[in-house]
């Protein structure tokens, strides 16, 4: 069997299009949606893909905190614990959708477990197993990574949430980040995700033409397109540059 993982597409519909061409070429059985879905300047043509593409093959999709977080701003709810632009990209999120969208995030599980024969069994979550929303880096204590799977018994975990590609060996488990496909902390722009066949597991990098879709985000109404597209399309943070803020991020908490 093989997967491809496509986490963190964050309304960069453009990046999600030319990964799927991809992936196309590479016939997986599944699809893992990751999570953080539609949090971005093109959330109905993302999500409305992604529904297309469910008539082809098998897809199985999964709640991030920004899914949590769009249906919470539809309901009105606080979304205390982000800050002002997060609250009001939340929000404009929401307004964009139909109820049928909504009501499809609200359903969303946290995670997922798949079985290949050539790997075992494989466990798939947003941010951690018991979270959407905790932070853990190749840096991280061992105690800190003790408390988020010391109760996973798949001994191959998939993740996102924190946009960058690694991989790392804890006890007896093996935890590979997707990377991100719309917000990717990387060393280069493009689309990042993974994908899992009997040759192993593989980082993939898709690249697509980012002045394109800065043009196309430009013509959405997402209050802080212009940050999006300088900050997470033509430019974005390094991987060094999110680690050190990641750790100052689970250092406060």
């Amino acid at each position: 069997m093989k997967i491809a993982a496509l986490y963190d597409i964050h309304g960069n519909f453009p990046a999600l299009r030319a990964v799927l061409d991809e992936v196309n070429f590479l016939q997986p059985d599944w699809i893992v949606i990751g999570g953080d879905i539609v949090s971005g300047p093109m959330p109905v043509q993302t999500l409305e893909c992604l529904f297309n593409l469910q008539k082809n093959v098998r897809v199985t999709f999964i709640r991030g905190n920004g899914d949590r977080e769009v249906v919470e701003a539809s309901r009105g709810l606080g979304l205390e614990n982000l800050s002002e632009q997060g609250h009001k990209t939340q929000q404009w999120v929401a307004e964009q959708l139909t109820d049928r969208h909504i009501e499809f995030l609200s359903n969303l599980k946290s995670v997922t477990s798949l079985h290949a024969e050539y790997i075992g069994d494989l466990l798939f979550c947003h941010a951690t197993p018991i979270s959407d929303s905790d932070i853990f880096t190749p840096k991280s204590s061992k105690e800190h990574l003790e408390k988020i799977f010391e109760n996973v018994k798949q001994p191959i975990i998939v993740c996102g949430h924190t946009h960058m590609q690694f991989k790392l060996k804890f006890e007896k488990k093996i935890i590979f980040n997707s990377g991100s496909v719309g917000m990717p902390f990387a060393k280069q722009p493009g689309a990042y995700w993974l994908f899992i066949d009997p040759d192993g597991i593989q980082f993939k990098r898709t690249s697509y033409d980012l002045n394109a879709a800065a043009k196309l985000f430009r013509q959405s109404n997402d209050p802080y397109v212009d940050d999006f597209i300088n900050h997470n399309l033509l430019h974005i943070p390094t991987e060094d540059e999110a680690m050190a803020l990641l750790n100052k991020i689970t250092k406060n908490r």
